[in-house]
């Protein structure tokens, strides 16, 4: 006799509603001669069902940015910034916006350990009363690549080996040998922040230029944003790889658990702000994302603080479907010219509308505040109602909209031609990454940095070594005089001591 129900423990059905007894049975015809076997039946809804469901569960893993921890917050805006912006999200001191946050390896798979030697995501989406407005970044300031066609090369270099199917170093350096605008990332994720603690501690920079305005008056700034945490930690090369065998979830359960326990994770959004006409004379290109703004020209300015206060209900729900966007603008924030950026613009809904499909912004995780847009209806998973009997086509006499006043952050006005164009490399590309040795040097890690560098070099062919240490010598050649030796050393010590520790995992960056 089966015990009786408590009035808070749920009824078992099937997926259509209908009570089931035991989710154990299945139907089977049984011969009297048979023990313990049978044939299943077509009618048993139950055992098809289980079935045919399991192996849809999965929706397709992303490109790159696979590996991720998340969590639900909220940002509060700590300066007025009304001055350079009618962002809705700034316009009162003690403000609060709800926040979705996602934080990743890039270079692995979903299983891979998250410890390893790679550039780590940063997303942020925020559902203000003006639509979503998405912070998508990473935590080094720069990044590889500054031609956005060279994007699926990138990834593909720092990814599996068609014919072996594991990380390949020669690979991953023969790219940088030839596209060598990359040094300055490669030189920031060598060095000591390319292995953080915990995601609770590592900063988050948008990387590419934006632009903050009021569409009122037509005034605008560029700006950089950089999201600060309260402290920074990191791992050391070896502690990382033990991590990486031992407790490949390491930073995903960090942050979990961290939350959970109430220590909440803290960042202060910071901006660099330049004025238009500084841009056109300033010293480095600001739209060339392979470069920093130096903080003595431009100060970071604190203007909120970003709390990270409940984990998910169901990861899969929350985290695995979302789908971030650098487009996803509200008005008085809009983009640059910097042509990575407007790539993206393109790329990253593309992708979500593949993995999720097309109907990705109706859920939970990615729906607005407030949206109504009769023109974009139908598909697959569509279950908000589709719009009634609105009409679906623009400037219907039966169904009267309202519309808003111009609202994007004043638009560039361009005169010039069509023509094919690759960014070259040239002196000024070597200056920033001369900068930053000059900084690992000051601080006592830069024996730290020619180790990592050394360990990863080493996996890769001998010709591809020759080409980077020859590509590290345009940096300076103490860089490549120490690398150099130090391979040269490892190789007579034996080839155990060639190969990098596990969990030095080819870095990368790329889309979420």
């Amino acid at each position: 006799m089966a015990p009786e129900r408590e009035e808070n423990e749920p009824v078992y059905t099937s997926a259509e509603g209908r009570p089931i007894p035991d989710p154990t049975t299945q139907l089977v015809l049984q011969g009297p001669k048979v023990r313990g076997g049978g044939l299943a039946l077509l009618e048993d809804t139950q055992l098809i069902e289980t079935l045919a469901h399991f192996p849809r569960e999965r929706i397709p893993e992303r490109v790159v940015h696979a590996k991720a921890a998340g969590a639900w917050g909220e940002f509060e805006c700590t300066k007025d910034i009304t001055d350079i912006t009618s962002a809705c999200v700034f316009r009162q001191v003690g403000k609060k916006t709800k926040v979705l946050a996602r934080i990743s390896t890039t270079s692995g798979e979903k299983g891979f350990p998250d410890t390893v030697r790679d550039i780590r995501g940063f997303a942020l989406k925020m559902f203000t009363e003006e639509g979503n407005w998405d912070f998508v970044g990473n935590d080094l300031p720069v990044f590889f690549i500054r031609d956005p066609i060279k994007f699926p090369s990138l990834n593909r270099s720092h990814k599996r080996h068609p014919q072996t199917n594991v990380p390949d170093a020669s690979m991953f350096w023969d790219f940088h040998n030839n596209n060598q605008e990359g040094a300055h990332c490669l030189m920031q994720l060598f060095g000591q922040r390319g292995v953080p603690a915990s995601l609770r501690h590592i900063n988050g920079f948008g990387v590419h230029t934006f632009k903050f305005g009021k569409p009122e008056d037509g005034s605008f700034k560029y700006v950089k944003m950089h999201w600060k945490p309260e402290k920074i930690e990191n791992l050391k090369q070896e502690d990382a790889g033990k991590l990486a065998g031992q407790e490949p979830d390491y930073h995903v359960k960090d942050m979990f658990n961290a939350i959970e326990n109430g220590d909440y994770p803290v960042w202060t959004l910071n901006l660099q702000i330049m004025d238009p006409k500084e841009a056109e004379t300033y010293r480095w290109n600001i739209f060339d994302d392979t470069k920093i703004w130096p903080h003595q020209d431009y100060p970071l300015v604190p203007v909120g603080k970003l709390t990270l206060n409940k984990n998910p209900e169901n990861f899969f729900q929350d985290i695995e479907q979302a789908a971030f966007s650098p487009s996803n603008m509200i008005p008085g924030i809009g983009p640059s010219a910097d042509i990575m950026l407007q790539a993206r613009l393109f790329s990253y809904p593309d992708a979500a509308r593949y993995r999720v499909g097309p109907n990705y912004q109706q859920l939970p995780c990615n729906k607005a505040q407030y949206v109504y847009n009769p023109y974009q209806r139908d598909g697959p998973a569509r279950y908000d109602g589709n719009y009634g009997s609105d009409p679906d086509y623009v400037r219907s006499s039966f169904r009267k909209i309202k519309t808003v006043g111009p609202n994007d952050v004043t638009h560039d006005e361009w005169v010039g031609k069509v023509s094919n164009y690759t960014s070259d490399v040239v002196d000024d590309d070597w200056v920033q990454a001369l900068d930053m040795w000059n900084l690992l040097k000051e601080s006592g890690e830069d024996e730290l940095f020619i180790g990592n560098l050394s360990g990863h070099v080493g996996k890769a062919l001998p010709e591809v070594q020759r080409e980077t240490i020859k590509m590290f010598s345009k940096v300076s050649k103490e860089i490549s005089e120490r690398l150099d030796k130090t391979m040269s050393k490892a190789s007579e010590d034996g080839p155990d001591h060639v190969k990098a520790p596990y969990g030095l995992q080819s870095p990368i960056g790329g889309g979420y």
